[in-house]
């Protein structure tokens, strides 16, 4: 493994669990206000510090659709902006059932923010209409961004395969894409390997994980128990 600015160290096995980066929401005045309004994701417990107030969350996908739901209990209004004609390709059909049922939930698609307007905090957004090319400007308190990472992956070398995103393949993932490149062991790569062998990846940085906390926590664990069955044929 090679460290920048230090050399090399010599290892017989490596875990990768760089996680992801957030995508950035690159729209004018966005950038001044982050931390002042606009968010990237909300916890549970920071939802009441929208009490009464009109909130927008940008996304389509699980996450943003269960942040609706959290932010409702507390804001007066909640807007979901959509870029797609519809929430049926990205979302699971149990949420989009339950944000129709919210009465103070709007779901806006064919939509997305352009610009971010405030004084020290987050005042109003312009929303363009992606059909007509029309804006709106609306005034939001606050704004959440749910559109999805890129896995901090390219550091790792050609030999780790990675799906067309940058996320790590591994395990069974692997070998249902047929022969694996340089792979020079007569076993199929554990659970959590990738295409070199004695290196495992775990949490957000792999190929399908179930992007939750508790589960990259789990891979972690599997991953340290996978690296001592490995190291043990060494």
């Amino acid at each position: 493994m090679v460290l920048d600015g230090s050399g090399e160290i010599e290892a017989r096995a490596l875990i990768v669990a760089t996680g992801v980066s957030y995508r950035q929401l690159t729209a004018a005045g966005l950038a001044e206000l982050t931390g002042r309004g606009v968010y990237y994701g909300v916890h549970a417990s920071e939802a009441s510090l929208c009490t009464g107030d009109e909130v927008y969350i940008v996304g389509a996908a699980n996450s943003a659709g269960q942040a609706a739901l959290n932010l409702c209990r507390f804001a007066r209004r909640v807007v979901l902006v959509v870029r797609a004609e519809s929430l049926v390709n990205t979302m699971s059909q149990y949420l989009i059932a339950r944000l129709e049922a919210a009465a103070n939930i709007t779901v806006r698609c064919r939509s997305e923010v352009v610009a971010a307007q405030g004084d020290g905090h987050l005042e109003a957004l312009t929303i363009a209409d992606r059909l007509t090319g029309g804006t709106e400007e609306v005034p939001a308190n606050w704004l959440f961004i749910y559109i999805g990472g890129s896995p901090r992956t390219g550091w790792l070398g050609p030999d780790v395969v990675r799906d067309d995103k940058g996320f790590v393949v591994t395990g069974q993932d692997l070998t249902v894409r047929g022969p694996i490149p340089g792979w020079p062991l007569e076993r199929a790569p554990y659970a959590l390997e990738t295409s070199v062998p004695g290196v495992f990846a775990a949490g957000d940085v792999r190929l399908d994980s179930m992007k939750r906390v508790a589960s990259a926590v789990g891979e972690g664990a599997m991953s340290i128990y996978l690296v001592h069955r490995y190291l043990a044929t060494v």
